[in-house]
């Protein structure tokens, strides 16, 4: 594989598949004796590192003063359900 210009690397299609990477997808990249270690972050980090973003463009609700409030405010708009 060859470094781009950007310092950007492509992973080889098999390995690519094989470990299930998807577009968005985050690795961590470590650095052991004279290898360079690129290691999947779990689904909790990536959800994370979204909820972050949603703070940072003030996509968020709240603070709320109780539980009641909150679960109030996580079902406006919502239509009640036919019996």
């Amino acid at each position: 594989m060859k470094i781009g210009a950007s310092r950007q690397v492509i992973i080889p299609k098999k390995i690519h598949d094989r470990l299930g990477l998807k577009p968005g997808d985050y690795l961590e990249v470590e650095l052991k004796d004279d290898k360079v270690v690129l290691i999947p972050k779990a689904l909790v980090e990536k959800r994370l590192a979204q909820a972050l973003e949603d703070v940072k463009r003030g996509r968020i609700h709240g603070p709320f003063s109780s539980v009641k409030e909150m679960l109030g405010s996580l079902h406006e708009g919502e239509r009640p359900r036919a019996s």
